[in-house]
């Protein structure tokens, strides 16, 4: 049974796994008294459960083998714009005055890890969010297990920049998480089972510290599997909401970490790009990023204010401190939480709104292969890195580089590729500025959520601007164009790219 149930293709077992997952909201919605809404989850959940196992049954009797390359990113694709169309018809049903396409759209934008949302907290009940939270959770794993046993062998999703070459259909021997030549289903079933553990774990721990802190079990739960999952996805209004405060911050920010690097994986041992944790390029480069932005901040104050004599007030500075560094690492993972002490951060560097260094950490992103969205800090070091090296050249140009084996290839060949996804990120958001621009979106709105799509940051739409935008307020075939940016900001433009190659279709 559980051979067969691992031999079934990822699609078929997502829809298993989906259909399972209606009965949590269901349940919760029935002990809330919220009966119309557990009736439409638990008839959903019955329905979609009865279909899969059909399809399941269906397959094995007609199975085809296909190419493991091909096959997996074009699951992946269809896994991202068709399934949230069965997670989107109990929310649907459940919400009486919204369209199915909204819906549509608020599960991918969930299932990617966005968070963007087109509903004000209050209008959604707790069922609801709670659903939204858990097909975050369920994305995030997702793509943590897809990064290491699908994207790694073929060279996309960062792990190009440890390897020359480019993005191949078949797994590579020299490419981690290869296993040998194992298959794809084996490789996926083999990290599902070895992150599931550290995933849930980390989850109930933070669910559980979130409710010690003093939130309630369904406020803690949803900000854990939105931490984990990096999606920002809360039914309060985020941090200023919850009444956990200070100390909810602080946990919040730990569970952060394990968005900037892999190797804080089970299984990331096999990808990293140092021997030693205190050397690990991602780490170092993001804990310089989280250190400059609030020391920006706070410089600015005493600069602004260089003639002007204040008294020094502790309260004030702490605040300020704390709620810049908690901000920074929120976007540079991607997940998007605003600090309630982000307001004093603004008023104390006396800018207003400074949306340009959130945008650009949330362009920046987490580590590779993690639930964070973004560039990724590993392209990002390699490209510094690089530069550094150039400059290095200029002054002393007969010197020999050293570092080892991986820097110098970080510094060449790693270089080369991220700068090229560097490109066609521009790229991307040019494409889908003018796309959106065509429907009458102004230019400034337009780079923003263009941004907060493809980075997948959803949160980045309401702190930018010096007003927040809203989601809701967008045209159809808007919002559409935003939804596929997010689905080519979580699959990332290299792997959409490596479907249109021939030989990738060859065989």
């Amino acid at each position: 049974m559980i051979r067969a149930l691992k031999a079934l293709p990822m699609p078929i077992q997502l829809m298993l796994v989906s259909s399972l997952a209606m009965f949590l909201p269901a349940t919760h919605a029935l002990i809330t008294h919220h009966h119309a809404i557990a009736r439409s989850f638990f008839y959903s959940g019955t329905l979609f459960l009865f279909i899969s196992v059909l399809v399941a049954l269906a397959n094995g009797a007609n199975a085809r083998p296909r190419r493991a390359g091909r096959a997996s990113l074009l699951s992946m694709l269809a896994v991202f714009l068709i399934l949230p169309m069965m997670l989107a018809l109990p929310f649907d049903q459940s919400l009486p005055d919204t369209s199915f396409f909204n819906s549509w759209w608020e599960m991918v934008s969930s299932l990617t890890t966005t968070g963007a949302t087109l509903y004000e907290p209050a209008r959604l009940p707790g069922s609801l969010h709670l659903w939204r939270g858990l097909v975050a959770w369920m994305g995030g794993f997702y793509i943590l297990v897809m990064a290491i046993a699908v994207l790694a062998p073929m060279r996309l999703g960062g792990f190009e920049v440890f390897f020359s070459g480019g993005p191949s259909g078949a797994p590579s021997a020299n490419a981690p998480a290869a296993n040998g030549g194992a298959e794809t289903s084996e490789r996926i079933a083999h990290y599902a089972t070895r992150i599931a553990p550290a995933y849930i774990g980390l989850t109930g721990a933070l669910w559980l510290g979130l409710m010690m802190a003093g939130d309630p079990p369904l406020v803690g739960f949803i900000h854990a599997m939105s931490t984990l999952s990096t999606s920002g996805i809360s039914p309060v209004a985020g941090m200023a909401g919850s009444s956990s405060g200070l100390g909810g911050e602080i946990l919040i920010f730990l569970f952060f970490i394990p968005a900037l690097s892999r190797r804080l994986w089970p299984g990331g041992g096999e990808l990293r790009a140092s021997d030693k944790l205190s050397n690990d390029p991602e780490l170092r480069l993001a804990a310089f990023l989280v250190v400059i932005v609030p020391l920006f901040l706070f410089l600015r104050h005493w600069l602004a204010a260089l003639e002007v004599k204040m008294p020094a007030d502790f309260g004030a500075i702490f605040r300020s401190i704390w709620g810049s560094l908690f901000t920074s690492l929120s976007f540079l993972t991607t997940t998007g939480f605003q600090s309630t002490s982000w307001h004093d951060a603004r008023s104390w560097s006396g800018l207003g709104t400074p949306g340009l260094i959130l945008g650009g950490l949330a362009i920046i992103g987490g580590g590779v292969a993690t639930t964070a969205g973004g560039v990724r800090l590993l392209r990002v070091y390699a490209l510094l890195r690089h530069g550094e090296r150039e400059l290095d050249k200029l002054i002393y140009p007969t010197s020999v580089a050293g570092g080892g084996a991986m820097a110098r290839k970080l510094r060449r060949d790693g270089a080369y590729i991220s700068w090229i996804f560097f490109m066609l990120f521009a790229i991307s958001i040019a494409v889908v500025m003018m796309l959106v621009s065509l429907f009458g979106l102004s230019f400034e709105p337009a780079t923003i959520l263009t941004i907060a799509s493809l980075s997948n940051t959803g949160p980045l739409a309401s702190i930018a601007a010096d007003i927040p935008l809203s989601w809701a307020t967008l045209s159809e075939p808007v919002k559409a164009v935003f939804a596929l940016a997010m689905v080519l900001g979580r699959l990332e433009t290299l792997a959409i790219i490596a479907l249109f190659n021939p030989e990738f279709w060859r065989g």
